[in-house]
């Protein structure tokens, strides 16, 4: 049997409104607040799951 590492992906999703001159201004200020932690995601923002699975071994 063939050996195989499996590369387990977690999406997590949150949407959040904002107020900003420009996209690029808005996306900054969304990752500022989540860096300060205003912004928790947990498993109620679980958006899916992928696996990929890659060969070490014959």
């Amino acid at each position: 049997m063939a050996r195989y590492k499996v590369e387990i992906m977690e999406t997590l999703r949150h949407v959040v409104e904002v107020e900003a001159g420009s996209q690029k201004m808005a996306e900054q200020i969304v990752n500022d607040r989540w860096k300060d932690g205003e912004y928790i995601l947990d498993a109620d923002n679980f958006a899916g799951v992928k696996f990929k699975a890659i060969c070490t071994v014959d």
